[in-house]
């Protein structure tokens, strides 16, 4: 299932993207609100007493790097990962700058997977609406249908091939809370940067806070 459900998130989103070609932002925008939440509250309360346990000293620095490193990445993919794309100019060939970062950000996020198999959950809801977002946009600036699809299964099989490679390579264990400290800063941008860019002028509405408490919950029962 670790493997199974970051993957299926992905092509799911990309099939209801195709079949249904969503117009309308408002539902899409309260499900980022309930993933935003869910990552962040499954971050804070599973992956952060685990890796300040350890008491190493890096663990701080290595929460800041992640932050930096997604901020950076953010250069190239503009804001893919938090369902952050504009534009209606068409495409006529592979934005490979974007497909890369987001390819790096999902790659990573495999990582502390094996050690934490709730956290496939909380991935698997957050790739489902920037799947469907990401195949809306696409198929709105009329990018190829084949370079598409090769971008969204691609995209697809990166956090499940972040779980194999840290699940087969067992010396990358030793510097295991480092590499999860890294994904932490990560999820932690994403997150919040999820639940506040999922409300117009960043005002909270009764249904997001809704989507966002509901969020918290699951997350603390699993």
């Amino acid at each position: 299932m670790n493997y199974l459900l970051p993957l299926l998130s992905v092509l799911l989103g990309y099939i209801i993207a195709l079949a249904l070609k969503p117009k309308g932002k408002n539902n899409l925008k309260l499900l980022l609100a309930f993933s935003g939440s869910f990552l962040l509250s499954l971050t804070v309360m599973h992956l952060l007493p685990e890796v300040y346990k350890s008491n190493n000293p890096a663990v701080g620095v290595c929460i800041m790097l992640g932050i930096l490193f997604q901020i950076i990445l953010e250069f190239f993919s503009k804001g893919a990962e938090h369902g952050h794309v504009h534009g209606h100019d068409k495409m006529l060939q592979m934005p490979w700058l974007l497909f890369i970062s987001l390819c790096i950000h999902a790659f990573l996020e495999g990582f502390p997977v094996g050690h934490h198999h709730n956290l496939a959950y909380g991935i698997a809801i957050h790739h489902l609406p920037i799947a469907i977002i990401l195949t809306t946009f696409f198929l709105n600036a009329e990018l190829n249908k084949n370079a598409l699809l090769f971008f969204m299964i691609t995209f697809a099989m990166m956090t499940p091939l972040g779980i194999l490679v840290s699940d087969s390579l067992p010396y990358l264990n030793q510097y295991y809370t480092e590499i999860t400290a890294v994904v932490i800063g990560i999820l932690f941008h994403i997150s919040s940067t999820i639940i506040f860019e999922s409300s117009e002028g960043h005002k909270f509405n009764i249904a997001k806070v809704s989507m966002i408490i509901l969020g918290i919950l699951l997350a603390y029962f699993l």
